[in-house]
C-alpha cells in the first residue's frame, strides 16, 4: 500500500497511536455534546477568504502567497485566514519552525481557533516540538467539549472531524454527523471533500475514497489535491488511473509535493530508478526538507547498495522531527514492496522502537512476518492492530482469515509445509506435496541452491482468501499464485470459478521464484524473475508455460515489444490483462535469448550477482553483453521467433467488414486468393462450424492444423476438427486429433476426458492414465478422472492405486 504523504491540509495518520495513548480516550459524550449543539443552533456559511492567495497555493506559487500573507498579517495581525495561508505556505516549502510560530501566533490572536490548532499540530511534529503538537490535540477536545455550539461553520467541522479521528471518534459517527453537515452547509467546500476521501484511505475502503475525491472533482476539476487524492485511491487499483490522476494534479501545479512523490513511488514500483530520482530532485527544490523525499532516497541507494547514502539519507529524513515513526515506516514499507521483507520488518521494528502504538509500523510488520514465514508473531500483530482499530478493512480482513485458516490441514515433510482446506487436503493434498518435491529434485540442483526448509505453501479454496493473504484485501487483481521468497499462496482449482487453470503448472512457477528469490536474496528485477519462472514451466512440461501465439507474433513485429530495461513496469501499468500476459511471454523469451546465445550459466552468474548487490545492467554487461547491444540482439531474436511462427501461413489481415452475407461472400473471395491466409481461415471454419457444415469444415479445419501444429488455447482449431470428425462419425481420426491437442495444450479439460473415454473403450490403459493425470492437475475435484484412473490401475494390476482412486 503506498503510504499516505505529508501535506498540511490533509490528515496526517502518523500521529494517531501516540497522541490517543498518551491521553485519555476519545469520548462519545464528547461528540454527541457537539453534535447536540449543532442541531440547536444550525450552521453558518464561511466568510470570503483571501482568494488570490489561495489561488497562488494551489498552483504552487507559494513564494507569493507566503508574501502576500507576511504583508497581510502585519496589517491585520489577528486573521485566522492569513495565518492559516502563511502556516500551509511557509509549511510546503519545508520551513518548518516559521510555519510553526506562524501558527502560534496566529492561535494567540484566535485562541477559539480549531483550524490554527490542527495545521499548527503538523507544524510542530516537522519542526520537532511533539509535546506542543500533542497539546494542540488536547485543546480542540477542550474547546469542543466545553464551547460545541459555537463551532458550526464548515472549516472548523472539517478540523473537528479530523480531530476527532485522531481522538478515537467512529469513523462513521465523524462521517454522518460531523463531514456530511459540513457538506450540506456548504457543497463547494474542497476541504470536505478531502477529508472525507481520506478518512477511506486511511481505513483501507478505497472504493468510498474514489466516490469522495471524485464528488469534489466534479465541483473543483482545477484542485490539484482532490486529483491527487483520486491517484491515491487507484494506488492498489487501476495504476492508469493513478497516473492520469497525478498528471492533471502536476498540470494545474507542476509543484504539487505530494503528486510528485507519489509519482516517483509509482516509478520505483516500475524499477524505473532514475525518473524516481528526477523527481525527488525536483521536490527538493521546492521543499529541501521533505521527510518523504529523504525515505525515498533512502530506499534508492538502499537498492544500488551504498550504505552511506542510505545512511545519510535516513538521516536528513529525520531533521528537526528525530523520533518521527513514519521515516522508518515509510522506507520499510517500499524495502518490502521491492520483496525485502527481512530488511523492511527491521525498519518496522526501529519505528515500533520510536513509537510502540504506530499502528502503521505494527501493521506493516505483521504483513512482513506473515511473509517470511514468522506466522505466530504476524497473526499476533495483525491482530492487535485490529483490536486498536475495528474500522481498518485490511487488519480486520486478516483477523478474519486467521480464524478461517485455523480449520486448514496441514501436511508437511522435510522440505515443505502445505495449508489447505480439510476436504481438498484429503481429495489432493498428496499430489501437491509429491508435485513440490519434484519441482524442489530438479529445481535446486539445476540452480545450485537448497532453499531454506522448510517452504510454507498455502491453497486457498476461495478467491477472497487468497486475495486478503496475498494483498490485504480480497480483491484479487489476476494473480493465480503469489511467491515471497519462502512463502507461497495460491490460488486453489475450486477458487477459478469455472476458469481452467492447471494448478500444477501455477506451484511449479511459484517454486521457481521460491529458488530464484533466494539465490538471489530477493534482488532481481520482476522481469527476469517471472521469464524464468515461465521458461522453467516450459521446461518441466512442454504443454506448460507461454508459447508464441499469432496475437504475440502480431504485438511483436508491430512494434509493442518493450525494451528490456522498461520490461518490469509492463507489469505495473499493462493497457490490458492480455499486455500483463505479454509481459511474461517476453520475459521468457528475453531469459530463452540469454540461454540460447550466453548459456545457462551465465543467467546462473546473472542472479549469484544480484546476490552480491551488482546492479542488473553491469550484471547483464558482465556476464552477457550490454544492455544496449542485449536489447539490440533480443529485438532481433524475437521479431525471428514472431516470424518463424507457421511460416507457410499467409498473416495478412483481410479487410475488416461487419458479419453480412455479403461479407462472407468476400471472405470467401479471399481465401480463395490466399489458400493459406490464417484469419481467413479460421474465421471460414468458425462460421461453418456455427452452421455445423461438418464437411466443408473439415478440411478447412486440417489445412489450419497441417500448417500450424502448436497452436493452443480458445482459438485452436484442434478441438473444433476433432468435434467435426466426431459429428461425422470419424471415431478414430477424432482420437489422433485429440491425442495431437492434449499434448500441447496444458488445461484441455474436455479433450482429456474424450481421450479418457475413448481409451477406456479401447482397452488403452495407459492413454487412461495419461488423460486422468492431465485433467487432475487441472481439476482434481470432481470424480470422472479418478473413475478412470481406478478402471485403469484395476486393468493393469494394480489394485492398491484402484483403491486410493476409488476412496477420493
Amino acid at each position: 500500500m503506498t503510504p499516505t504523504t505529508h501535506h498540511p491540509v490533509r490528515i496526517h495518520p502518523d500521529h494517531r497511536a501516540k497522541e490517543s495513548s498518551s491521553r485519555a480516550p476519545f469520548s462519545r459524550a464528547w461528540l454527541a455534546c457537539f453534535v447536540g449543539f449543532q442541531v440547536l443552533f444550525g450552521f453558518a456559511l464561511p466568510a470570503a477568504e483571501p482568494s488570490a492567495a489561495r489561488a497562488m497555493l494551489r498552483t504552487g506559487d507559494y513564494e507569493k502567497a507566503i508574501e502576500a500573507a507576511h504583508q497581510a498579517i502585519q496589517a491585520e495581525p489577528g486573521s485566522e485566514e492569513w495565518s492559516m495561508i502563511l502556516g500551509q505556505g511557509l509549511f510546503t516549502v519545508g520551513r518548518y519552525p516559521e510555519a510553526r510560530s506562524a501558527l502560534t501566533n496566529g492561535v494567540a490572536h484566535n485562541p477559539r481557533s480549531l483550524r490554527l490548532r490542527w495545521l499548527g499540530r503538523e507544524a510542530c511534529f516537522a519542526a520537532g516540538d511533539t509535546n506542543q503538537a500533542v497539546e494542540y490535540l488536547d485543546e480542540i477536545r477542550s474547546l469542543v467539549s466545553n464551547q460545541g455550539g459555537s463551532y458550526r461553520d464548515p472549516r472548523s467541522l472539517v478540523a473537528l472531524a479530523r480531530s476527532a479521528l485522531r481522538l478515537g471518534a467512529d469513523p462513521k459517527i465523524v462521517l454522518d454527523r460531523v463531514l456530511e453537515p459540513a457538506r450540506l452547509a456548504d457543497p463547494d467546500l474542497v476541504e470536505t471533500y478531502l477529508a472525507r476521501g481520506e478518512l477511506a484511505l486511511e481505513k483501507h475502503d478505497a472504493d468510498l475514497a474514489a466516490r469522495a475525491f471524485g464528488e469534489g472533482l466534479k465541483k473543483h476539476s482545477d484542485d490539484p489535491d482532490l486529483h491527487f487524492g483520486m491517484a491515491r485511491a487507484h494506488v492498489d487499483g487501476d495504476r492508469a488511473v493513478l497516473v492520469e490522476s497525478l498528471e492533471s494534479a502536476l498540470r494545474i501545479n507542476g509543484r504539487h509535493v505530494p503528486s510528485m512523490l507519489l509519482l516517483a513511488d509509482h516509478r520505483i514500483d516500475a524499477e524505473d530508478y532514475a525518473e524516481a530520482t528526477k523527481l525527488l530532485d525536483e521536490i527538493g527544490k521546492v521543499n529541501p526538507w521533505n521527510a518523504d523525499a529523504w525515505c525515498y532516497r533512502a530506499v534508492l541507494a538502499h537498492l544500488r547498495n551504498d550504505a552511506a547514502a542510505e545512511a545519510s539519507a535516513r538521516t536528513n529524513a529525520f531533521h528537526l522531527w528525530t523520533t518521527n515513526p513514519r521515516v522508518d515506516h515509510l522506507i520499510g514499507l517500499k524495502l518490502s514492496q521491492k520483496y525485502r521483507f527481512a530488511e523492511g520488518a527491521a525498519h518496522q521494528r526501529q519505528s515500533l522502537a520510536a513509537d510502540p502504538e504506530y499502528l502503521p509500523a505494527k501493521a506493516q510488520l505483521a504483513s512482513d512476518l506473515l511473509r517470511l514465514g514468522d506466522e505466530d508473531e504476524g497473526w499476533r500483530l495483525a491482530r492487535e492492530v485490529h483490536d486498536r482499530d475495528g474500522y481498518d478493512v485490511s487488519a480486520y480482513n486478516l483477523v478474519t482469515l486467521n480464524d478461517t485458516m485455523r480449520r486448514y490441514t496441514t501436511l508437511t515433510n522435510a522440505h515443505f509445509v502445505v495449508r489447505l482446506s480439510s476436504h481438498e487436503a484429503e481429495v489432493y493434498g498428496p499430489r501437491v506435496l509429491e508435485l513440490l518435491e519434484r519441482a524442489r529434485a530438479s529445481l535446486s540442483v539445476k540452480y545450485g541452491i537448497e532453499p531454506k526448509a522448510p517452504t510454507l505453501v498455502e491453497i486457498f479454496a476461495e478467491q477472497k482468501d487468497f486475495g486478503v493473504r496475498t494483498f490485504g484485501m480480497p480483491e484479487n487483481p489476476g494473480f493465480l499464485g503469489v511467491c515471497f521468497g519462502r512463502v507461497v499462496t495460491a490460488n486453489g482449482p475450486a477458487a477459478t470459478h469455472g476458469r481452467d487453470s492447471n494448478w500444477e503448472a501455477v506451484l511449479w512457477h511459484e517454486f521457481t521464484h521460491v529458488i530464484t528469490l533466494q539465490l538471489t536474496a530477493n534482488r532481481m528485477p520482476r522481469w527476469l524473475s517471472e521469464g524464468i519462472s515461465v521458461h522453467e514451466e516450459l521446461e518441466a512440461n512442454p504443454a506448460w508455460g507461454q508459447r508464441m501465439s499469432p496475437r504475440y507474433r502480431t504485438m511483436i513485429l508491430g512494434g509493442e515489444l518493450v525494451p528490456i530495461s522498461h520490461l518490469s513496469s509492463a507489469f505495473l501499468t499493462p493497457k490490458s490483462p492480455f499486455h500483463l500476459q505479454f509481459a511474461y511471454f517476453e520475459s521468457c523469451l528475453v531469459v530463452d535469448h540469454i540461454i540460447r546465445r550466453h548459456g545457462i550459466e551465465s543467467l546462473k552468474a546473472v542472479l549469484r550477482d544480484l546476490r552480491d548487490g551488482v546492479d542488473i545492467n553491469a550484471a547483464l554487461a558482465a556476464r552477457t553483453a550490454p544492455m544496449k547491444d542485449l536489447e539490440k540482439s533480443f529485438a532481433e531474436f524475437a521479431a525471428n521467433e514472431a516470424r518463424g511462427l507457421a511460416p507457410a501461413l499467409d498473416w495478412e489481415k483481410p479487410p475488416a467488414s461487419e458479419p453480412t452475407a455479403a461479407s462472407e461472400k468476400k471472405l470467401d473471395e479471399w481465401l480463395r486468393a490466399h489458400p493459406t491466409n490464417y484469419w481467413a481461415l479460421r474465421q471460414t471454419s468458425q462460421r461453418a462450424m456455427a452452421d455445423k457444415e461438418w464437411t466443408n469444415a473439415k478440411p478447412i479445419l486440417e489445412r489450419l492444423v497441417r500448417l500450424f501444429p502448436e497452436q493452443t488455447g480458445a482459438d485452436s482449431a484442434y478441438p473444433m476438427l476433432a468435434a467435426a470428425h466426431r459429428a461425422l462419425g470419424e471415431t478414430n481420426a477424432e482420437q489422433r486429433v485429440l491425442v495431437e491437442y492434449a499434448a500441447r495444450d496444458r488445461e484441455a479439460t474436455e479433450a482429456y476426458l474424450r481421450l479418457m473415454e475413448l481409451g477406456t473403450a479401447g482397452r488403452d490403459w495407459p492413454e487412461v492414465r495419461l488423460n486422468a493425470e492431465r485433467f487432475l492437475a487441472v481439476n482434481p475435484l470432481v470424480p470422472p478422472p479418478y473413475r478412470h484412473l481406478a478402471e485403469s490401475a484395476e486393468a493393469t494390476g494394480d489394485p492398491a492405486a484402484a483403491i486410493q482412486a476409488y476412496r477420493t
